[in-house]
């Protein structure tokens, strides 16, 4: 698959085999690039944010690599054909893409996932993701809980070698991040903590899935989520208690990055330190939440 000239998809379909995972040949279709989203594939340059902690991702699609003297890991993708761009931000900062180790993800959906399959077969890296969103993961999207009938594989489908809960560890070399289970946005929407030392400094950091809604998605209850409402006000009541110093997120936007740091800036973590506008962000998304289940319940009523 490739972009063309417009950074459109070229083709919209293709059948893939993964033996590893014992699969049957599955065609995905990945969803269009369009005016809206084509932040999704713009090219940004990768950068340097605290610590071991390293953006190689798109403009607005958010790729961590976290460096260790055991081998790096890598959390998220982005849409297909997301492997060629990730791996040239890699080696652009020194590093390489064969020393990934492990593969992990904040959730299951097409935009941040869809590269997972080809860089596991490029890197021979585990697969890790929280139990809700695994089997996400290994039917390529299809069982995304916004459409209970099945929508059909939106990208191609990943063994997934570990089912992750919340509160698990995954620790490589001398890094260990703390799994957090932030249901909501998916079944199994994940974030991750853990600390780094820069210059001296320890900062927490936060990867933080954040409670966003998705178009046509009720609070209130879907067929295929019934504990959806549940599910959002214990993710917004646990996302509450956490204290990060440096927190970053499954969208560039959704941290402000492009506020905080622009190409060419000079190296300085303390640019991404902002405890106060994580508060911010969860609380207006918090009211999001409750706005639309009160407007759902009283449309319920008439």
């Amino acid at each position: 698959m490739r972009w063309n000239s417009l950074g459109m998809l070229s083709f919209v379909a293709l059948v893939v085999f993964n033996p590893a995972a014992s699969m049957a040949q599955v065609k995905f279709t990945p969803p269009p690039i369009t005016a809206e989203n084509e932040i999704y594939v713009r090219p940004f340059p990768p950068l340097h944010i605290v610590g071991n902690l390293y953006y190689v991702g798109t403009y607005d699609l958010a790729v961590y690599l976290i460096v260790t003297p055991a081998g790096n890991m890598l959390i998220n993708t982005g849409v297909n054909d997301s492997v060629a761009p990730i791996r040239a931000n890699i080696e652009k900062l020194g590093f390489k893409v064969s020393d990934i180790k492990l593969l992990l993800a904040t959730h299951g959906h097409w935009d941040h996932v869809a590269g997972m399959a080809e860089l596991k077969r490029l890197t021979g890296a585990k697969m890790l993701m929280q139990e809700a969103d695994a089997g996400m993961l290994e039917d390529g999207g299809s069982s995304d809980y916004r459409y209970p009938q099945g929508r059909g594989s939106t990208y191609e489908p990943v063994k997934v070698d570990q089912r992750l809960k919340d509160g698990d560890k995954v620790k490589l070399g001398d890094t260990e991040l703390t799994v957090m289970h932030h249901p909501g946005h998916t079944k199994g929407a994940t974030s991750f903590s853990f600390t780094t030392q820069d210059a001296g400094r320890t900062y927490r950091v936060l990867i933080a899935n954040m409670g966003s809604i998705n178009p046509g998605v009720k609070v209130s209850g879907m067929p295929a989520f019934p504990g959806i409402t549940e599910a959002y006000a214990l993710t917004f009541a646990k996302q509450k208690q956490i204290v990060p110093e440096v927190w970053v997120a499954s969208h560039a936007k959704q941290f402000g990055l492009h506020e905080k740091y622009k190409p060419g800036d000079a190296y300085d973590p303390n640019r991404f330190v902002d405890p106060e506008g994580y508060r911010n962000a969860v609380a207006k998304l918090e009211k999001i939440y409750l706005d639309q289940l009160a407007q759902e319940r009283q449309e319920q009523k008439k």
